[in-house]
């Protein structure tokens, strides 16, 4: 099986973006169980993200199936850039605390249990608090390949700001 992961993301992405695979042959018609350790790591691309956020790649799009996901982890002061998704995303938020902001509105805190929805082409970001690291499963469906447009980063004075 080959998985194809943007570490231009967030999952790696921030984004996770996913192949495809044909829906017609056998190997399609059974379960299939990825084992926890099988998929190496990555580095979020810098371009993508601030600070050294790793990714751990959960599962790729399998047709009909256009959603992937993946577990993204961020040290205090680690952020994504300003990005949008052309089918939405949800977090889950594991552990740690975490902010989350859409273009426009408030900084808002995140904790373990949380579950955020962002809307299709919402432009946004998330990342740890600068004193404490965060964990959250992002979940995502591809469009035309995509699952993530990444745009400017958030800058020092964006992600200090109390609003």
């Amino acid at each position: 099986m080959k998985l194809i992961f943007a570490v231009s993301a967030l999952t790696a992405t921030f984004a996770i973006s996913g192949s495809v695979h044909a829906a017609d042959g056998p190997e399609n018609r059974a379960m299939h169980v990825l084992r926890n350790g099988e998929q190496a790591s990555v580095v979020g691309a810098p371009n993508n993200f601030v600070g050294t956020v790793r990714v751990d790649p959960l599962f790729a799009a399998r047709t009909p199936s256009r959603v992937t996901a993946g577990a993204v982890t961020f040290p205090p002061g680690a952020r994504s850039a300003w990005h949008t998704h052309p089918m939405g995303q949800n977090l889950i938020v594991t552990a740690g605390v975490g902010w989350v902001q859409q273009e426009g509105g408030e900084k808002i805190i995140i904790k373990p249990g949380d579950v955020i929805w962002t809307p299709p082409g919402v432009k946004h970001w998330h990342g740890a608090t600068n004193t404490t690291g965060l964990t959250h499963l992002a979940i995502q469906e591809t469009q035309d390949g995509k699952n993530v447009e990444w745009l400017e980063q958030v800058t020092d004075e964006q992600y200090e700001a109390s609003r």
